[in-house]
């Protein structure tokens, strides 16, 4: 897949502006792609024609991003996470991959509020980077991977799995997940009910 990188990027390795790129997209110099959101973005192989790079003798290495993830501090602390980047890192090498950014996370997978995915969103919007490696997809998120997928590919970056079936030790982790959300699910409407009765012992004291 030619990569696709975002009109700063392309405006900065052509030495332009945007304003330039804009108008060479609409002369027909060279040809944007649309994202759903309606944002450019330029091949990577367009780009470097303009620059004059001889694409058959260049050689595409890749860049890429490895994000490793564990639930608990419990399984950091028996050595999850390293082994975890260790595996995933090798398969990195054995496909010859540049890997300048390895990401580490101790956070449940159904969090929204994680600072290293957020992390890799921002390296992926950038345009900065082509692969996302992760050792199962359950790494980058239990649910909705397909949602994650469409994001990458509009951006041109691929993600790839390094085992694509899931172990027993992820299947128990995904339990030790669901609890912790039921956990959470509960304080919340336990914490709003006692708001409420709170509030209403108020009224009634008032009155």
């Amino acid at each position: 897949m030619d990569r696709l990188i975002s009109i700063s990027k392309a405006a900065q390795l052509l030495g332009v502006t945007t304003t330039t790129l804009r108008v060479w997209d609409s002369e027909g110099k060279i040809e944007s792609v649309r994202t759903e959101g309606g944002h450019r973005r330029f091949r990577l192989s367009d780009v470097q024609r303009l620059q004059g790079i001889d694409q058959e003798n260049e050689t595409q290495i890749e860049t890429v991003v490895a994000y490793c993830r564990v639930s608990s501090h419990d399984q950091k602390t028996k050595g999850d996470l390293d082994r975890q980047k260790g595996r995933v890192l090798t398969h990195c090498s054995n496909q010859g991959y540049y890997t300048p950014h390895v990401l580490e996370e101790v956070s449940s997978g159904m969090s929204d509020n994680r600072p290293k995915l957020k992390k890799l969103f921002a390296l992926v919007a950038s345009g900065e980077v082509d692969r996302v490696v992760v050792e199962h997809r359950d790494r980058l998120t239990r649910f909705m991977f397909k949602v994650f997928e469409s994001f990458f590919e509009s951006h041109g970056v691929v993600i790839e799995c390094v085992e694509e079936i899931l172990g027993k030790s992820y299947e128990e982790e995904l339990v030790e997940d669901m609890l912790m959300l039921m956990s959470s699910f509960s304080a919340k409407i336990y914490g709003k009910r006692s708001a409420e009765i709170r509030r209403k012992k108020k009224e009634s004291s008032d009155g």
